[in-house]
């Protein structure tokens, strides 16, 4: 009897791990249904363009602005009769796995209220959160109902950035790093021309948290985090400034955030001040550096006596290389992203955090300490 019935239990374990094989190869080879939550980030046209190439499809889009709505689904060739006013109607009506957040930061929390507890994933564009009160909200509600929240940021995918990763990391190329700098940022959305449904929130204190300091400046606190393996910074340091205060009344458009490791230094430029687009990285160690000038053109100096020279990094290839493609493979194919992953939760919590800090040294103009703030999060 013991010999038959441990048979069944047998049996019953491999047909269930079969059961699951094949239902997570059904859905490895079937689009994820997402809905797109507002059109009113200027960044939707990258989740509107690719739909084919990510295997994913639009079944609902959440966007009040009608006229906004006609605009972009007659552009990207999209029926208005999958547009609802809510989330709540389109959820009810289409039934969504996940959702792609492309409304204001401060409307991240409220799409995380509703969508956690129905089980729904949820993506958002950069940063996760206004502020560390929603952030932690946020966490605290993926955390509770199991569902994934990732966030997305443009920098994720360039092929220079992984390379520089691996440089310091896995090559040890050029030695401990001792001091990484970035510049992000662009002459200013008005001046480039961002849409106006963008720029009612994108220059609002509170919908978007702050100005240049948290659009741009979220970069740089994303990739050193993922380059630190997690790690926070001893202390935050930020001037911020309104160089155009006719143009942007209501928020800085210039900040300059110093992030102190132990051994290491980080300096983030963010501003709505360039004199061009810009989005690189250097990092600096005890015997060369690296320097990411954007995606793909990279100079690597690894012995002073030798020079530099100019490298070309490759595209994370296909299926790797764009949000939408890794969020199918998280919620279809269960997909682990790595520890601080520059998508994962832990990541954009610490990114929250940073910028957190950073604020309340822009505003007191003192350094803030992290163990005195977070003190459980200390590391």
């Amino acid at each position: 009897m013991r010999y038959l019935a441990g048979l069944v239990l047998v049996l019953i374990q491999v047909t269930s791990g079969w059961s699951q094989s094949t239902l997570t190869e059904n859905k490895k080879n079937k689009p994820l249904r997402v809905g797109v939550v507002g059109l009113v980030h200027g960044h939707v046209h990258w989740i509107l363009a690719n739909k084919k190439k990510s295997n994913i499809e639009i079944v609902g889009i959440v966007e009040p602005n009608r006229d906004l709505a006609e605009r972009l689904t007659k552009q990207y060739n999209l029926s208005m009769d999958i547009v609802y006013d809510t989330l709540e109607e389109m959820v009810e009506a289409e039934n969504p796995e996940a959702v792609n957040a492309f409304n204001s930061t401060y409307d991240h929390l409220a799409t995380v209220r509703y969508c956690a507890p129905k089980g729904i994933h949820v993506m958002v564009e950069k940063p996760l959160a206004v502020s560390w009160e929603h952030a932690k909200e946020m966490v605290d509600l993926a955390e509770k109902h199991k569902i994934q929240l990732l966030t997305n940021y443009e920098t994720s995918w360039y092929g220079s950035n992984h390379k520089a990763y691996d440089l310091v990391h896995e090559d040890k190329a050029i030695g401990t790093p001792r001091r990484i700098v970035f510049h992000t940022g662009h002459f200013g959305p008005v001046e480039i021309g961002c849409n106006p449904e963008f720029l009612e929130w994108l220059t609002d204190p509170v919908l978007n948290g702050g100005g240049a300091l948290t659009d741009f400046g979220c970069y740089g606190a994303n990739l050193t985090t993922w380059l630190m393996n997690g790690r926070a910074p001893e202390s935050v340091t930020c001037i911020t400034q309104q160089l155009k205060p006719e143009i942007y009344p209501k928020v800085d458009d210039d900040a300059t955030i110093i992030l102190k490791y132990p051994d290491t230094e980080v300096i983030i430029q963010a501003s709505w001040n360039w004199p061009h687009h810009v989005k690189d990285m250097e990092i600096y160690g005890t015997t060369g550096f690296v320097k990411c000038q954007n995606g793909t053109d990279m100079e690597l100096m690894t012995d002073q006596k030798e020079g530099s020279k100019s490298m070309t990094a490759e595209s994370l290839g296909e299926g790797n290389d764009d949000p939408f493609a890794l969020f199918k493979k998280v919620v279809h194919e269960n997909y682990q992203l790595m520890p601080y992953d520059l998508s994962s939760l832990e990541n954009s919590k610490m990114v929250v955090q940073i910028l957190e800090l950073a604020k309340q040294s822009a505003k007191t103009g003192k350094t803030v300490f992290w163990e005195v703030v977070f003190p459980s999060d200390s590391q």
